[in-house]
Formats: C-alpha cells, sequence, structure tokens
C-alpha cells in the first residue's frame, strides 16, 4: 500500500509538470482592430493581428502589451496571472466606459482547448527579439570644369522590415545642379546592417546589430523542403520528442497515451515524420485517425502530410483523413 501511495505521488508530480510547461494564451479583438502582442518587453507576433494564440509559456505570470496599429486606440498595459496548464482566452473590447480594456473570457485545460480557428496567428512563445534587415545604397556622380560645376546625387534605401507586414520600402531621392561640366566621375558605396525591433514601456524602437550583409530570416525552414508550411513556428527538437514518446509510451491505458499526446501536440509545432510516429503508439485504428486529424493544425510540413497515410491499414481511413485536411481552414 505504501509504495502504491507513493507510485500515485509521482504520478501526480508528473502530471503536474507537464502542466505546467504547457500553457497557452489567446488574444482576439472583438471590434476588429490589429494590434501586436508583447510579452515581457518582448514583441510576439511579426505582423498585426485581429486574433493571436501565444503558445508554450511556462511562467503563471507576464507583463503584456497590446499594442495597436489603428494610430488611435491608446497601447494596453497589463500583468496577466492565469493557471498553469490551461489555455486562457483574453478579449479586447470597449468598456462602458467607452475605454478599450483587456479582459479575462474563458479558462479551459490545455486537452480540452479548441483547434486553431480560421484567421488566428498561432505563435510559439519567443524571447528574442525580431529582426530587420535595411540596405541602403549611395551613388555619387560628380562632373567639374571651369567656370562651372555638374553635380547629381542618387540615394537609395531599401527595408525589409516585419512591423510592415514582410513587404520592403523603397525611398528614392534626386538631387541635380546642373552647369557646363567636362569630367565625371562616379563612387557608389552600399551598406546593409541588421536592427533588432526592441520594445520598453514605452515605445518601440530599432537597434543596429552589426554589418551583417544579406536577409534576416525570423522562421524556421526545414532542410530540403519547399512545400506548404502549417503551423507559425520551430517543430519539436527531436531530443524533446523522443522524450515525449517514452512519457506516452509509460501509460498503460490508450485513453491516458492519447490525452497526452494531445496535450504536447496543442502546445508544439510537430512534423509529418513526428505525428506518423505518435501515431505508431496507438494500436486501434480509430484512435490513429483521431489523432492525425487533431495534429494536422499543429504541423510544420504539411506538404508532407501523405506519409501519414503508412499509419493505416485500411483505405476507408486514407480517404477520411485526406478529405478531412482538403476541407481544414486556419
Amino acid at each position: 500500500m505504501k509504495h502504491f501511495f507513493t507510485f500515485l505521488t509521482l504520478l501526480f508530480l508528473s502530471q503536474w509538470t507537464i502542466a505546467q510547461q504547457n500553457t497557452n494564451l489567446v488574444f482576439f479583438s472583438e471590434q476588429g482592430q490589429q494590434f501586436y502582442i508583447i510579452l515581457n518587453g518582448i514583441q510576439q507576433n511579426p505582423n498585426p493581428e485581429t486574433n493571436v494564440r501565444v503558445t508554450n509559456l511556462i511562467q503563471p505570470y507576464y507583463k503584456v502589451k497590446v499594442k495597436f496599429t489603428d494610430g488611435m486606440t491608446p497601447d494596453i498595459d497589463k500583468t496577466l496571472n492565469f493557471n498553469p496548464g490551461t489555455e486562457t482566452t483574453y478579449t479586447i473590447k470597449t468598456s462602458n466606459k467607452g475605454e478599450t480594456v483587456l479582459r479575462w473570457m474563458s479558462e479551459v485545460p490545455i486537452a480540452q482547448a479548441p483547434r486553431p480557428i480560421a484567421g488566428q496567428n498561432v505563435i510559439v512563445y519567443h524571447d528574442t527579439p525580431l529582426s530587420t534587415t535595411v540596405t541602403q545604397t549611395t551613388v555619387i556622380s560628380n562632373t567639374t570644369s571651369n567656370p562651372g560645376t555638374s553635380e547629381q546625387m542618387n540615394v537609395g534605401i531599401n527595408v525589409n522590415d516585419p512591423m510592415m507586414g514582410g513587404t520592403g520600402a523603397n525611398i528614392n531621392m534626386n538631387v541635380n545642379v546642373n552647369e557646363t561640366g567636362m569630367n565625371t566621375q562616379t563612387q557608389s558605396t552600399t551598406t546593409t546592417y541588421s536592427t533588432t525591433t526592441t520594445t520598453t514601456s514605452g515605445n518601440v524602437g530599432t537597434v543596429q546589430t552589426g554589418g551583417t550583409v544579406g536577409t534576416v530570416q525570423n522562421g524556421y525552414v526545414m532542410p530540403g523542403y519547399n512545400g506548404n508550411v502549417g503551423c507559425n513556428g520551430y517543430p519539436m527538437s527531436e531530443s524533446r520528442f523522443n522524450e515525449v514518446v517514452k512519457s506516452i509510451e509509460a501509460k498503460s491505458f490508450d485513453d491516458s497515451k492519447l490525452t497526452m499526446a494531445k496535450q504536447v501536440i496543442n502546445t508544439n509545432c510537430m512534423t509529418s515524420a513526428q505525428v506518423k510516429r505518435l501515431m505508431l503508439l496507438f494500436s486501434f485504428e480509430d484512435t490513429r485517425l483521431d489523432l492525425a486529424k487533431y495534429a494536422y493544425g499543429y504541423t510544420y510540413d504539411i506538404g508532407n502530410y501523405y506519409q501519414l497515410n503508412d499509419a493505416f491499414t485500411f483505405e476507408s481511413s486514407i480517404d477520411e483523413l485526406n478529405a478531412y485536411t482538403s476541407g481544414f481552414t486556419r
């Protein structure tokens, strides 16, 4: 009996530790204002959104700033406290006093959290700032003679900024002063540097971080994969995934295994190969199909999802999964 209670205590502590690491926050605007979510001073979504889900939060509270892009709505600053192992939803709404406020709406355990809905941007929490690449090219042409001079200056600046939706902005300026000219000299200088977006309690600014030439890439790119991308974030590392597989295998019942698998999927970005490995932990076809459907919204390389077909015994399961993925909307 003593060993039995010890086992129950260890099981409880194990589940509590897992729950500690699986927390989501959802923010959405009732009026449709676009905003950035900033947690502990770090901007999470690179583009302004109306509905944002931030996953993989491990602390019980965060300092949050909701920064609006309409130029009229004041920013919201608040400290959020929430229960570990849950998905907590906050709504951005207009109060009875006409103020834009952030209000608690609902809370559910991670295992019961709904799939991402259409138009919802899912972000894996990160504690490093977003980056920006700025390329500046200056071309100066001088023509000189006696008694006059002729000078032409062309300045071009290209900016690729996540705050502008990932698009570039071009600024060109030409200045001409013409008199009699005979000799021409041309000089061209190109400077490229990366900047990091940081946020304080006041404003968003940029800081130059080095003389790197090239494009700064914020998102994950799977080597050798050029297909469609599903979840927004870095897939779970193989070392961590192997630990998850061991934990699921240790469960005695398929229901417990499925619940834990969904908990992990719900707070992580997966690969198709990882989803297939999870499916093979179950003996029943219906359970594998249920898991494959659930995981589709949390999979990075959805172009490889056909590989899951090998985990099914019946063609009807393959057809049902294909029908589900074909009609899936984020």
